[in-house]
């Protein structure tokens, strides 16, 4: 290790713990041991890697609380969030418990002899996890690619490292090999880069910025390693005329300022037909006050702090001469608490085009369907996005119509574990979760036995 750095309590602005900080040969021999975990991993039959999975979901499972709470401390997640978050972590390695022994190759028709296809684990797989959602989006990585006979290596962001050792450690207890479940902690450019350059990590998972994930995909190009990137966006929340305006504007505050808008999906715009535009603002300005911005242990609470003092202070510079129509309330003093805030937005404006990640949306009118699609399309990303109407031909019209990965009709659902989730344009590369993520962990081998005599 080569010093330390500091975590912070982001509700408090006060220091938790020291974590110590990798180096490139500290990642490189944590590497070397998940090269030999990994073959024997490999050469386990499928329902043992399985009953192995499904162990370390229900030791995640009994320890759901204790993580959630750390999450809380670490994060600043409110403790609700972040039980759902723990739970979620237990649900994503019980689904992929399932993949070993449904990863099927095929059976392919030819002449002269038998063909088949085989799903090859890469080997050690790297995931750079983000700060915004440390537990969750490190499961959709490690589960499915441990569940086909991958080793994983984990560095998670410096801010929120807690969560993910700690699963290191549960790993251990589910009794899963020493080396095959390793976190490494420490900066992303030394151990994340790392994990590009090294030529024993054959792919690399990526959850960040479009900025930082374009570094990442270029050296993974230079290596000609496989990426995973699940990186920015600026999703759509468009409300046409006909759409049950009350539930819209209710559910819009939870759409974008959920984890203090520090999610890549949340609806940072909200699109409102021209001739129910004022209306839905009268309904949304109360839904935003009541919006419980406070202490993360609080069960009653809705929204904590963001992540830093700098990240609130990048969050405050997009309101420099913003329209700002009506904020919310949030705590004073320690703590980085920053108000839910609606703005008045023109399609060029920053705000309408820029991701914010924080707790701010902007409201833009659109005049007909065919204007809505066009503005929801109006940016360089395309990863979720909601569409509220009553009009079962337009939802399936104008669903097809933005590109985005993720959408969802009268709701603001974006991931389930069981379903693929994954962006379009500037907002990533390649799919998680889902029936056939296992599957991206792998490379197809063609094997062709010859039954004719030559």
């Amino acid at each position: 290790m080569s010093g330390t750095f500091t975590v912070i309590n982001p509700a408090t602005a006060q220091p938790i713990r020291e974590i110590g900080r990798a180096t490139v040969e500290d990642v490189d021999a944590v590497v070397a041991r998940a090269v030999r975990a990994q073959r024997t991993w490999a050469g386990l039959a499928p329902v043992a890697r399985a009953d192995a999975l499904r162990r370390f979901a229900r030791v995640v499972e009994d320890h759901v609380e204790e993580l959630a709470q750390l999450e809380v401390l670490n994060s600043g997640h409110p403790i609700e969030s972040a039980r759902w978050e723990a739970s979620h972590v237990a649900q994503v390695l019980n689904f992929s418990s399932g993949a070993p022994e449904r990863l099927s190759g095929l059976q392919i028709p030819v002449a002269g002899g038998l063909d088949v296809t085989f799903h090859e684990p890469y080997g050690v797989v790297g995931i750079i996890v983000p700060w915004n959602f440390p537990m969750t989006i490190a499961s959709w990585g490690f589960a499915p690619a441990l569940a086909a006979g991958n080793a994983v290596v984990i560095k998670p962001a410096e801010l929120t490292p807690l969560t993910a050792m700690r699963l290191g450690d549960l790993a251990l207890e589910a009794g899963l090999p020493d080396g095959l479940f390793t976190v490494v902690t420490g900066s992303g450019s030394v151990v994340g880069q790392r994990f590009v350059s090294h030529p024993d990590v054959r792919k690399v998972v990526f959850t960040g910025s479009t900025e930082v994930g374009t570094d990442v995909a270029a050296g993974c190009a230079r290596n000609l390693k496989p990426v995973t990137l699940e990186l920015g966006g600026k999703s759509a929340n468009i409300v046409f005329d006909d759409a049950d305006l009350e539930l819209a504007a209710a559910s819009a505050p939870g759409a974008v300022f959920d984890n203090a808008g520090q999610d890549c999906c949340a609806r940072s715009r909200i699109l409102v037909q021209r001739s129910v535009y004022d209306r839905f603002l009268e309904l949304l300005e109360p839904a935003v006050a009541e919006w419980k911005v406070g202490d993360p242990a609080l069960e009653s609470t809705q929204m904590g702090p963001l992540i830093s003092a700098s990240h609130r202070s990048t969050v405050a510079s997009f309101l420099d001469d913003a329209d700002v129509a009506f904020r919310g309330s949030a705590p004073e003093g320690d703590g980085f608490w920053f108000a839910p805030t609606v703005v008045l937005a023109q399609p060029s404006d920053r705000l309408a085009q820029e991701e914010v990640f924080g707790p701010v949306v902007a409201v833009l009118p659109f005049d007909d369907e065919a204007d809505g699609i066009r503005l929801a399309n109006d940016t360089a990303y395309g990863l979720a996005g909601s569409i509220w109407t009553e009009n079962l031909g337009r939802a399936v019209r104008v669903s097809r119509a933005v590109k985005s990965g993720v959408l969802s009709v009268n709701s603001h659902s974006s991931v389930r574990y069981s379903t693929p989730f994954g962006g379009m344009k500037a907002s990533g590369l390649g799919r998680e979760l889902g029936p056939d993520a296992a599957e991206h962990f792998t490379e197809t081998k063609n094997v062709f036995f010859a039954t004719d005599a030559s």
